[in-house]
Parts: structure tokens; sequence; C-alpha cells
């Protein structure tokens, strides 16, 4: 069997990348190496994925001319790639050509494959706007540009499947984290803090933010299973995430715990459209496919802290 994975070299694609190669599928790959953020940490994934015999494109999914280098034999695709976050940085058209644009330039790839079975659209909780904590069935209510766009790929996806032409499911992520967490998000900034002694800075109103911090490997696993129930999962949109719920200053005194040091905090003004609180209603992917998050908060975040500590030794800051 065969995959393409979309946003390869990013967090959560890199690892997905890895896991079905292990699973003994041929993956290839495209990225667009966008420097929203680190480039040189994209880099080492991608080379980390070269040498397990991954192929990895560089190329944009908005530009027809890659399609034109990519294989037409896939039976999966699995599309992480997206602009993210809610970042005022972030122009609008940014986000509707990444996250809706470059999508439906996929789709029509997608109808050229010669034996193709279904397609995986990587979606997000920030779908639900400011409290992600019922079930599929609740009304959207995206309160930043990001949510809105992802919110529309998913539609999208799902009325290109409706008609029959292949299947489809979109998955709604909540707060992943681990080894390879981008530079911007919370653990990977929380650990730099501590391990540089400089101040974390948080957003106010934020430390009592709520979450379903989720370790990457849940959930790969999760996509995983998504992908084996192809006929289970066709049409459907699922939470995949972690059904326990942490705020934002547990997970500061969970870092501090692991490494031993106090975080000095540097207040920085409320943003807007940060969700309030997330947790993961997963339900529906039990019921599907037996999904079952199992790694806990100061386990997923020691894995984070080793793979950090042994990336900047091996390849300096990123």
């Amino acid at each position: 069997m065969k995959v393409l994975i979309t946003g390869i070299a990013g967090f959560i694609g890199s690892h997905m990348a890895e896991y079905l190669n292990k699973k003994g599928y041929v993956v290839d790959g495209v990225d667009n190496f966008n420097p929203y953020y680190s480039v040189k940490l994209k880099k080492i994934n991608a080379d980390n994925l070269i040498k397990k015999g991954i192929s990895v494109i560089e190329g944009d999914l908005r530009n027809d001319t890659l399609y034109d280098r990519l294989e037409k034999d896939y039976q999966f695709i699995i599309h992480f790639a997206a602009q993210p976050g809610i970042s005022a940085t972030s122009s609008f058209d940014s986000y509707l050509t990444n996250n809706l644009i470059a999508t439906q330039k996929l789709i029509e790839f997608t109808k050229k494959q010669k034996s193709f079975i279904q397609f995986i659209n990587i979606s997000t909780s920030s779908v639900y706007g400011d409290y992600a904590t019922k079930s599929e069935k609740a009304v959207p209510q995206p309160t930043s540009y990001y949510g809105v766009t992802k919110l529309a790929a998913e539609q999208l996806v799902l009325a290109e499947a409706r008609k029959k032409e292949f299947r489809a499911c979109s998955l709604r992520l909540y707060s992943v984290y681990g080894p390879r967490e981008r530079p911007d998000k919370l653990y990977t900034k929380l650990i730099k803090a501590s391990l540089n002694h400089t101040q974390f800075p948080l957003f106010e109103g934020s430390k009592q933010h709520k979450r379903s911090f989720t370790y990457v490997e849940d959930i790969v696993n999760g996509i995983y299973l998504c992908l084996k129930k192809q006929k289970l999962t066709n049409l459907e949109i699922i939470n995949i995430g972690h059904h326990k719920q942490e705020t934002t200053e547990q997970g500061i005194l969970c870092v501090e715990k692991l490494l031993k040091k106090h975080i000095s905090i540097e207040l920085k003004p409320a943003r807007e459209s940060d969700q309030k609180e997330t947790v993961a209603n997963i339900t529906k992917a039990r019921n599907l496919f037996g999904y079952n998050p199992k790694t806990n908060l100061e386990e997923g975040i020691q894995h984070q802290i080793d793979w950090f500590k042994t990336t900047i030794e091996d390849h300096g800051e990123f």
C-alpha cells in the first residue's frame, strides 16, 4: 500500500511517516518548508525520514506543477499541510490559500489516482471555537481565520467524498505535543525557557485555560486506526485527543517538576481567539475503532525533554 503525506517534514506528519514506514507502507511526502516556523527543524525531520527510505518532495500544494512530480498510484492521502495558528502576522489570504485552495487542488489530484481508497483530512479542535468540549455533533463556532478555513476544508473534502469519488474522513486533533513540537508551541517554549534560564512568555488569562494535551504517538495511532477502518470512518468527522483535561498551569508545573527548575513568567497581553477550554470527547472514536490514548502528561513531556536535549546537542538551536 502506498501513502502520500502532506506536511511530512512537520511535527505530526513526520511521526506519521515513520509509523507507517515501520508498518510496511510505501510512504511519499510533500512539504513546502514554509518559514512560519524553523525551517532548520523541518530539514532535520526530513533528513531523518530520507535516511529511512521515505521520499520527501519539496513543493507547494498550491502550485499545479507540483502534481506532475508526484506518483499516480497512491491508495491513501493523509493531509496535514496547513497554515497553522492564530498569529496576527498571518494574513487571511495565507490561511485561505494554504488551508482551502491547496486542499481543493489536492482533491483534484486524488481523483487521478489509479486505485485510490481514502483521503484522511487532518483538522483541528479550533473549528469548535472558544469551548471545544462536546461531541462532533456540536455546531462549530470558530473564532480565528485558522478555524474558519480548516472547517471549510473539512466540508470540501467530505462534499467530494459524498459524490462517491473516494472515501474520506476528517479528524479533529486536540493540543498535540511531544518530540518535534513546533518551537512556537507551549511545551517547546517551556523546555527552552527552563534550560536557557530565560523567561517564558505567557498570555494573560491563559494559565487557567484547559486543554486535552495529547501525546503525538497517541494521535498517530488514532489516525492509523482510522485508516485501517476506512469503511467505518467514511464520511465521518471524528475527534482525536486525550480524554483527560489539564490547565496550562498544570503543564508549567509538570515541566518544572521534571527539569527541577522554576520557570520565570513574562506576562503578555491576552491573545484574541485563544480557546478557553478543550476536552476531547472521543466516544465516537472509541466506538468506531477502539481508540484509547494512553500516554499521561508527565510521561509525554519527559520524552519531549529528552528529544529537545538530544536535538540541541546534535544540531544546535532551531
